[in-house]
């Protein structure tokens, strides 16, 4: 666990002086350990190192994971692809934020399972900036539409966009389309419509979090450079 340790207090150094050079305080950027794969003893660590808030990408393998861990952690991210067959499951496990919103069905969807329980939800709607056939996402091109809809559910608070970069040794390749996300995002927040409370602008991973930063992403979601090559143990 030393190994964690070390990874992130190198993390967290990196972050504060990238900010510090942008004129932006650490406090503007909220860290997300992203656990897939990993066992609940890495994730303990982590959550002793500072870092409190966690993603998961696959409700089966929260729903083994998330009930085992301690009162460290102030907030379960769901992070991943989320099928509508999927949503009664991760609602039980009560998550602050789910990231990946990623078409008006699957929005519908949660929100019918809100109204059940009576309960509303923040979330993210993702954004396929990329256009890659292997990426989730409503395109950019209907973005703003698709997000006016999602935020008339009664049960859905929209508090922000996702999306995810490409996946490619070089990460300045994704610094167009993170920008793009950005402009996107203050466009729609500066038309303050009703139902749209945008607080957070979810961009950047392990390879490219640095260039996304650099952006105005003020959440990113960290796996490998915190835990290290994935472990694909009993928790897979």
């Amino acid at each position: 666990m030393q190994e964690i340790k070390h990874n992130i207090e190198k993390l967290e150094l990196e972050l504060s002086s990238l900010l510090q050079n942008l004129g932006r305080e650490r406090s503007d950027v909220t860290l997300i350990a992203v656990t897939k794969t990993h066992p609940c003893e890495a994730i303990e660590a982590v959550f002793q190192c500072g870092i409190t808030e966690y993603g998961e990408n696959k409700v089966q393998e929260a729903m083994r994971k998330v009930p085992m861990l301690s009162s460290g952690s102030t907030g379960f991210h769901f992070i991943g692809h989320l099928q509508s067959n999927k949503i009664n499951q991760l609602l039980s496990l009560k998550p602050k934020l789910i990231h990946s919103i990623d078409s008006l069905y699957l929005a519908e969807k949660l929100n019918r399972a809100l109204g059940n329980r009576n309960i509303t939800l923040d979330i993210l709607v993702q954004v396929n900036v990329t256009e890659e056939d292997s990426k989730s996402g409503v395109t950019f091109d209907n973005a703003e539409e698709t997000i006016w809809k999602i935020a008339s559910f009664a049960n859905l608070r929209v508090r922000g966009l996702m999306t995810i970069g490409k996946l490619h040794p070089n990460p300045e390749i994704s610094r167009p389309y993170f920008k793009q996300l950005k402009e996107l995002f203050d466009k729609i927040k500066a038309q303050q419509v009703e139902g749209l409370d945008l607080s957070w602008l979810s961009m950047g991973m392990s390879h490219d979090w640095k260039i996304a930063v650099a952006e105005g992403s003020n959440m990113i979601r960290i796996g490998s450079a915190i835990f290290g090559e994935r472990y694909y143990g009993e928790d897979r």
